[in-house]
């Protein structure tokens, strides 16, 4: 962290509501870029080292609320969120809230409903990075809330992530598009751990299948924009990639995975989804006819 002081005077006071790892390293950004920070916390110790650095320490949650225009909220879930905030009382009229707490589309938009109850301004982010990444040029936050609010704010909010985007008016969405990045993580890691243990049991290394088979893989993720399209249009019969022709590769990975001991629980999950599709009468729709069964109410 730098020494702050000679720009303090032109640039957005902010206040950080919640000191845990996420929290001190977004105080540490604006201070960084030269804003004056105060921050709150309820164990006030966690303070010391930015205090340290020029932070200023508020004794309560109203006092850091009234320090500055711009607070942002980073706790343990959106209750906590609003408890905290709760205590501000008249002092967020007037506030622009930043809350990046995690939590559920519906959490997200009940906190902005109650704040603007209040008379706050407010805008939910979803972070895409661990701590470590705060401040990085190429970290994503995706924003929801009134474009003007995000506009007059947007240069001190790029102190968190240079990647930051206003992705709708809706407060949730960021949440859900957190998810569904987080969900496609997770899939895809999955299905690729699955298959190192595969490659290992045969000792492949994973490292050289990579190599080999880099152009396989590339293909794979490129699709990903085509099978959106499918999606968006509810049209999955197409030319190509017909679930019938799945069936077979499905059925000879998991019994290749049972000779060898590997946990057959995943790929057993997909040709039970690509088995039921195509009995339903869709053999001749793409992947992307799959979409329906999590679609299930």
């Amino acid at each position: 962290m730098t020494d702050t002081s000679a720009h303090t005077d032109t640039r957005t006071a902010v206040t950080v509501i919640g000191l845990g790892e996420m929290g001190f390293a977004l105080a540490g950004a604006f201070l960084a870029g030269g804003h004056p920070t105060t921050v709150w916390n309820r164990a006030p110790d966690k303070a010391d080292a930015l205090v340290a650095e020029g932070a200023r320490r508020a004794a309560t949650v109203r006092d850091a609320v009234a320090a500055s225009p711009l607070v942002v909220v980073s706790v343990k879930g959106n209750a906590v969120a609003r408890e905290i905030l709760e205590s501000a009382g008249d002092a967020l009229a007037a506030r622009a809230v930043v809350n990046l707490t995690d939590g559920t589309s519906a959490d997200a938009r009940a906190v902005a409903d109650w704040a603007g109850d209040q008379g706050a301004e407010y805008l939910h982010g979803q972070i895409m990075t661990i701590a470590p990444g705060i401040g990085h040029p190429e970290t994503v936050v995706f924003y929801g809330g009134a474009d003007s609010v995000y506009n007059r704010f947007r240069s001190t909010l790029q102190l968190i992530g240079g990647r930051g985007s206003l992705i709708a008016a809706d407060a949730g969405a960021p949440t859900l598009y957190g998810m569904a990045v987080h969900g496609t993580m997770w899939g895809t890691l999955n299905g690729f751990l699955h298959a190192s243990a595969l490659l290992s049991s045969e000792g492949i290394e994973v490292q050289r299948f990579l190599d080999d088979a880099a152009a396989s893989v590339s293909a794979l993720l490129s699709s990903l924009p085509s099978i959106a399209g499918e999606i968006d249009r509810g049209e999955y019969a197409t030319e190509y990639g017909a679930l019938q022709h799945h069936l077979p590769s499905v059925e000879d990975l998991v019994r290749e995975s049972r000779a060898r001991s590997i946990d057959d629980e995943l790929p057993g999950y997909t040709l039970a989804l690509v088995s039921k599709a195509v009995h339903s009468g869709h053999a001749n729709d793409s992947y992307s006819r799959l979409v329906e069964h999590f679609k299930k109410q």
